[in-house]
């Protein structure tokens, strides 16, 4: 049986049927010209069934991961064919029944309002009212802007709350899934490529941040280049196999922490080795801007629109070769030095330190010494003090007094001294500067 387009029902029936917002629907009348409803004599909407269930037809495709545009266009191919979108259509399966309450929780759409509402459904865990949050987003700004003003500002601020101890790690988890899911969902929906250019993006080794990069993916695809994602935790061969097998034009890599941009630095140099362009960016280096120097890659930015961009020039060839420096001899010494005795070094520190909380003083140890390393490999020991908050947070977690960071790293000098005999002069300054530093 067809269903009727005779104007019948007024906003407040269409309104309490779909579970929109007035405004949203508002937005996709004056937007995309659907749906079309007729007027009263005084100037008020009059929708037919037809109509109302064309906003759940659209309404399903979002929830099914689709921007409201991209639903559109869908609709307007079904249309163009001949085909009418609502034959088997049952919006009873993904729009709530009469008498719900509206999808959109507050009238206020403001990209500042929508992120905190989406922060605040993610600490509630509320997933339902998170993804109609971003729904509601989608239906009035491009899938750039909530990507980047609401999902990744929005994980940004999480995890803010969560290293001042505001958030718990099961809500950064929470968030940080519910995100993933639906960047995954949008690439799957994006349109196919329409450039030659392919991008091959992913993590160095160790990195298991992969929000920014599959956000570059999406970003990039929906310019219409040809976008190969790698995700997480990938060795520099597995780059150099699938740019050889793709043919890919730029390899884009991404890392987040210290220890993983010494890693990404020893990626890129392997790739430039074999002629492959490389492009990088992260936290880590707007946190510190000199790592850069000692990246052989070109250095994206510290934001992902301006990464886009730069990718985008990269691809036209009009960026001037990279030369990155190379470590000082001393540092080069400190760490052939360190590499070959820290077995020797952690091993006598564990015994020089009381059996406190044993497990979390070896996640410590451990932790520091992959920092030093990296910072000796990318040029500054001091790269480690931000890294080192990081101790400081998992010492007081196990409620320990200030002073026993400051004899940690005391034992942490003599031991380096011990083993490595003068070869290691930044590494023991650095320490005792903060053992220094540290005491209450």
């Amino acid at each position: 049986m067809s269903i009727s387009k005779n104007p019948a029902f007024n906003l407040k029936v269409v309104l309490q049927e779909t579970g929109i917002a007035a405004d949203t629907l508002r937005a996709w009348e004056r937007r995309y010209g659907i749906p079309m409803p007729q007027r009263t004599a005084g100037g008020h909407r009059l929708y037919s069934q037809y109509d109302i269930e064309t906003i759940k037809w659209l309404m399903g495709r979002q929830s099914e991961g689709l921007s409201i545009s991209r639903a559109v266009d869908l609709w307007n191919e079904h249309n163009a064919s001949g085909a009418d979108p609502l034959v088997g259509f049952a919006p009873s399966t993904v729009i709530a029944p009469l008498g719900t309450p509206a999808i959109y929780l507050s009238s206020d759409t403001s990209l500042d309002s929508l992120r905190s509402q989406w922060i605040e459904a993610c600490l509630n865990f509320s997933e339902s009212t998170a993804e109609q949050v971003l729904n509601q987003g989608f239906s009035m700004f491009p899938v750039e802007v909530i990507c980047t003003e609401v999902l990744q500002k929005g994980m940004a601020e999480i995890g803010g709350l969560w290293y001042s101890n505001n958030a718990s790690v099961q809500q950064e988890h929470f968030a940080s899934g519910l995100a993933m899911r639906r960047l995954d969902a949008l690439l799957s929906a994006s349109p196919a490529p329409t450039l030659k250019q392919t991008v091959l993006v992913g993590c160095p080794p160790n990195e298991w941040h992969t929000f920014t990069p599959l956000l570059l993916c999406l970003l990039l695809r929906r310019r219409g280049f040809r976008v190969i994602y790698l995700g997480a935790n990938v060795p520099a061969e597995r780059f150099a196999e699938t740019v050889s097998a793709v043919h890919a034009n730029i390899v884009v890599l991404v890392a987040q922490t210290l220890i993983t941009a010494a890693a990404l630095h020893a990626t890129a140099h392997s790739l430039t080795e074999m002629k492959i362009p490389v492009g990088y960016g992260g936290r880590i280096f707007n946190l510190h801007p000199g790592i850069k120097d000692h990246i052989p890659g070109h250095y994206l930015g510290n934001s992902v629109d301006s990464a886009i961009e730069k990718v985008e020039t990269l691809l036209k060839g009009n960026s001037p070769k990279v030369q990155a420096k190379s470590m000082t001899n001393e540092y080069q010494v400190a760490l052939e030095f360190f590499n070959a005795k820290r077995l020797h070094i952690e091993s006598t520190i564990k015994e020089m330190i009381p059996p406190i909380v044993s497990e979390g003083i070896d996640t410590g140890i451990h932790f520091l010494g992959d920092n030093i390393a990296a910072a000796l490999q990318l040029g500054n020991i001091e790269h480690v003090n931000a890294e080192l908050e990081w101790l400081k947070v998992l010492m007081q977690s196990h409620q320990r007094p200030q002073k026993e960071l400051a004899d940690f790293m005391e034992n942490y000098s003599r031991a380096v001294d011990k083993h490595i005999n003068g070869q290691g002069s930044p590494i023991k300054i650095w320490l005792n500067d903060q053992a220094r530093q540290n005491q209450p």
